[in-house]
């Protein structure tokens, strides 16, 4: 199976043949296939541990301390992603060189066509359009807009349903744990509370289906629909979700023709040869700070209009989508998770308290308010039944009704 590395150096494969392995195998097969010695590495499951910056902050990081433990226990399967954190410096191995010429097969034009990567535009995407839920639109958008004022960068995870014909609907957003400047946004994932939102999905009949991010105010000033860095976030999450409808919407303020600001949604999918360049290890994914954040860097020369360049404009990935609304099945009142204040219990009996006149099932029908239920319950059994519920719009048993009764009274 392949399992990828995340460290410094960006996102590398690493080949393993027996499932069942120790974090003392893995690490000894990372030493032999990057070339990082096994005492100089740090590994995790999580994403944070790129973000330490000493000894101590990178020691936190236990739970891939015990060389015994089996990788399979952790979770980590095919296309898992595992952090690596390393002191020093490595060498990488350099490519093969195979003769050409008298002493070995000769090139001819057809090989050196195919070995040219040429960039085009892709007219059509995968996704034939995309609609919000416009009370999980509002919700996301009131918040980067009243609060953060788009200041800083804000994303999240979208949820809903593809049909047969490509239509994507989001009926939720997911906002995990973040990091936003006015440039970058870095995702400090948490896989325990992502395993909850898939539960909830799963209740729900539902799935990820795309990645929501926002441009800062000093963003919109300078010419480009997506920088590099937001193309490397974009063409990364798309590839790592195996969707071919997967969709990447982008929230910004806009100058009317009033000389107001408002709210707008643009809506694309990578390419799909953004994707297969990235797969393939394409992108340069360390950006200088001199950089053009309208241009994308190539490790190699690629071949854009006739010409050699290592430089592509990120608009040549880009393939629009168009954008709707729709009424979903839930609604969106209950505080959102991971934002500037804490959800509590007392968050949830005043929902109560606010929605008492209404069928039990309505008054949980909010996929914030489920995610706050999830952390007590069961993931595997009573986090889809209380979702499928929901979906259903099924009387809630008694059972559940008394325990969230008495989780609300508690605060």
């Amino acid at each position: 199976m392949l399992i990828r590395i995340r460290s410094r150096d960006g996102l590398e494969r690493l080949q393993i043949d027996n499932p069942n392995i120790t974090i003392s195998q893995l690490k000894t097969l990372i030493e032999s296939q990057l070339r990082v010695p096994v005492h100089n590495q740090t590994l995790s499951t999580n994403q944070s541990l790129l973000i330490a910056k000493t000894p101590p902050e990178i020691s936190r990081f236990t739970d891939m301390s015990n060389p015994q433990t089996p990788i399979s226990t952790l979770g980590i399967a095919h296309g898992s992603i595992v952090y690596l954190a390393y002191d020093g410096e490595r060498t990488v191995a350099g490519p093969q060189i195979r003769p050409a010429g008298s002493f070995g097969r000769k090139m001819t034009m057809d090989d050196l066509i195919a070995k040219q990567m040429r960039i085009t535009r892709q007219e059509n995407p995968h996704c034939e359009l995309v609609s919000f839920d416009r009370d999980a639109a509002n919700g996301f958008q009131h918040y980067v807009n009243e609060t953060l004022a788009f200041a800083v960068k804000r994303g999240g995870f979208m949820y809903g349903t593809v049909s047969e014909e490509g239509k994507v609907e989001v009926d939720f957003i997911y906002e995990p744990p973040q990091q936003g400047t006015e440039e970058s946004l870095i995702l400090l994932r948490d896989p325990d509370e992502e395993k909850l939102v898939e539960a909830i999905a799963l209740g729900l009949g539902m799935r990820k289906v795309g990645f929501i991010f926002t441009q800062t105010i000093g963003q919109t000033k300078k010419e480009y629909t997506l920088s590099n860095r937001e193309i490397l976030q974009a063409v990364e999450l798309q590839a790592e979700s195996e969707l071919k409808e997967w969709v990447t919407v982008m929230v910004k303020l806009e100058v009317n023709e009033d000389g107001g600001a408002d709210v707008h949604f643009e809506a694309f999918q990578m390419s799909d040869l953004c994707v297969k360049l990235w797969k393939d290890g394409w992108f340069e994914t360390e950006i200088g700070g001199d950089a053009d954040p309208k241009l994308s860097k190539m490790k190699k020369e690629v071949v854009v209009g006739g010409k050699d360049t290592k430089e592509v404009d990120n608009d040549f990935f880009l393939v629009v989508v168009k954008i709707f609304d729709h009424q979903g099945p839930l609604s969106s009142t209950f505080p959102v998770e991971n934002r500037n204040t804490v959800v509590t219990m007392r968050n949830l009996k005043n929902h109560l308290d606010r929605t008492k006149n209404f069928p039990f099932v309505k008054r949980i029908s909010d996929f914030h308010l489920l995610l706050l239920l999830a952390r007590y319950l069961d993931v595997n059994s009573d986090v889809p039944a209380l979702a499928g519920c929901v979906h259903a719009q099924a009387t809630i048993p008694e059972g559940y009704q008394i325990l969230i009764d008495s989780m609300a009274a508690s605060g």
